[in-house]
């Protein structure tokens, strides 16, 4: 019996993740599974098998703890006294399509699968998005 490996010929579905009332890690969890095509029986580690997300209601995620206080989200120009930070409280309020994505990046592997991996995901602050033409197929975060 051959190992199977999967290539560049499978076809690709579409999945909507609804994000309300739901942790956000638990939800960028589930979102970089199906981008990284674990899910599939035909998953194979160095092959990008994955499938397409869109994750709707980002900014009804919720952060369980003290994270809106706690947690900082941390970027650097290069430049001496370049480093910005933005409280998580203010970055859901403002950009909460932006904290959910880098919650998925992190998620995913840092290099060219991944790369490959996160331009799959589509996320929206609210419910409304615009690939209805595809069909996307309800995944429900457990």
């Amino acid at each position: 019996m051959s190992t199977f490996m999967a290539n560049n010929t499978i076809e690709r579905k579409w999945y909507v993740i609804d994000a309300a009332n739901k942790p956000l890690g638990k939800t960028a969890v589930a979102a970089a599974n199906i981008l990284r095509g674990k899910h599939r029986p035909e998953f194979t580690p160095h092959a990008d098998c994955g499938e397409f997300v869109i994750i709707i209601n980002a900014s009804k995620a919720i952060l369980t703890g003290k994270k809106l206080e706690q947690k900082y989200y941390r970027r650097h120009s290069g430049y001496i006294g370049g480093l910005k930070e933005v409280q998580y409280k203010t970055l859901m309020a403002t950009r909460p399509e932006l904290a959910m994505k880098l919650a998925v990046k992190g998620m995913l592997p840092h290099n060219s699968i991944g790369d490959k991996s996160i331009t799959r995901l589509k996320v929206y602050a609210g419910s409304e998005h615009k690939q209805q033409a595809q069909a996307p197929i309800a995944y429900e975060v457990k």
